[in-house]
């Protein structure tokens, strides 16, 4: 399902941590898409995330082929010990910028309930070919982590203006501001994936929401997959 031979390339973030670019990932990425397209009932919205649109929870075996291209390329260059279990999902971003609460405002890290030493690796697979859909940023905390995580924490029990009086974030999809500093980039495109660290604060870049589709063949259509491992030791 993935390139045997992929060419692997670093996009260095901040404090040493790594992004890791793979294109033409996939062998055949239409045939993806058209899954996407064949089973466009089944995603939905799920309630135990904040993901800005639909979801559609991929088979075990599109799991496992992608778990075994991380386990082959990617697990080292993270500093991964062992994967301890993973998922993979199909995802659309359909929701317009007035949806969005305030949780979805800011950067996000994946977390999972994770107890030490776990942590999260995550991967992002481009499969839309509109650039103007937008890639993904990683951004760099402007304040103390205490400060960011009472901040994340109010983001679920304030209303939106009173979330936006106390901390000065406006509605609207994450960008750079007074709390997170956007650090990089990775532009999208059709059949890149890009591997890092979940604990990394990170968002989808949405440029444009009126561009957003809920048709697969035409929205931005990712292939998310998520992580749990242990790291290597130091």
């Amino acid at each position: 399902m993935y390139n045997p031979d992929p060419r692997i390339q670093a996009l260095p973030l901040f404090d040493g941590h790594v992004a890791w670019v793979v294109d033409d990932a996939l062998r055949e990425p239409r045939r993806v898409v058209d899954l996407a397209a064949a089973h466009r009932d089944a995603f939905a919205v799920m309630g135990h995330n904040a993901y800005p649109g639909l979801e559609l929870r991929l088979p075990d075996e599109v799991s496992a082929a992608l778990n075994d291209f991380f386990l082959q390329h990617v697990r080292a260059r993270l500093g991964i010990r062992r994967v301890e279990r993973m998922y993979s999902r199909l995802a659309l971003v359909t929701f317009a910028a007035d949806r969005l609460g305030p949780p979805q405002w800011f950067a996000h890290r994946d977390r999972f309930g994770l107890t030490p030493p776990q942590c999260v690796a995550a991967s992002v697979l481009y499969l839309f070919d509109e650039p103007a859909l937008g890639g993904t940023a990683f951004f760099r905390p402007r304040r103390p982590l205490a400060d960011v995580d009472r901040m994340v924490r109010d983001s679920g029990v304030l209303a939106p203006a009173a979330f936006t009086r106390v901390y000065g974030i406006a509605p609207g999809y994450p960008r750079d501001d007074a709390w997170f500093e956007q650090v990089a980039v990775v532009p999208p495109r059709f059949n890149r994936i890009v591997f890092y660290d979940g604990g990394l604060f990170h968002a989808g870049v949405i440029p444009d929401p009126a561009r957003l589709s809920d048709d697969p063949r035409r929205g931005r259509l990712t292939l998310n997959g998520f992580f749990t491992c242990r790291r290597g030791a130091a």
